[in-house]
């Protein structure tokens, strides 16, 4: 495949990726969006999860791959590619390297959580026992835009959401 065809693929698949954190915003939680594909198809996908199912492992990428898991029936997904609209945190990058992910595309970069690229490397560490393939950037401002969007929605209500829709939830 050509520089430029991978290129076209790579911002229609991250269009989906939008897709599905817009969708995540819509209900509540923070617009992350991922999805996982081999071989020309997507095998997962997922958005941000954490608010609507009070889990902390609820994460785009850890949706999109149990997803893709369950679709191949595998804890790996070999020669697959995972898009995702923000840098990975330490917990789904770690995800990434454990399921064998051959490539990471992602949009914007992370500030605070990143762990592809801006504070940690762990995807491509020579430690580990896998390192992939990484494309950073992907519609990098589309991706910012939705976070930015989302974030100046909530300090405008002034309300918090730091402990889900409710505020904290008592025994």
């Amino acid at each position: 495949m050509s520089a430029a065809d991978q290129d076209e693929l790579d911002a229609r698949f991250m269009g989906e990726a939008l897709r599905l954190a817009r969708e995540a915003a819509a209900r509540g939680d923070v617009p992350v969006g991922a999805l996982v594909v081999h071989e020309g198809s997507i095998i997962g996908t997922g958005f941000n999860t954490r608010e609507d199912a009070g889990d902390p492992s609820g994460h785009a990428e850890i949706v999109a791959l149990r997803e893709a898991c369950r679709v191949t029936r595998r804890w790996r997904v070999d020669g697959a590619t995972l898009y995702v609209t923000l840098e990975p945190c330490p917990m789904c990058a770690g995800a990434l390297v454990n399921a064998r992910v051959r490539r990471l595309v992602y949009g914007a970069d992370d500030p605070k959580a990143g762990a592809v690229r801006t504070l940690f490397r762990i995807c491509d560490d020579p430690r580990l026992n896998h390192r992939m393939e990484i494309r950073a950037g992907v519609l990098a401002e589309p991706c910012a835009a939705v976070l930015s969007d989302f974030f100046r929605g909530i300090r405008g209500r002034g309300r918090a959401r730091s402990f889900g829709p409710g505020g904290p939830r008592r025994a």
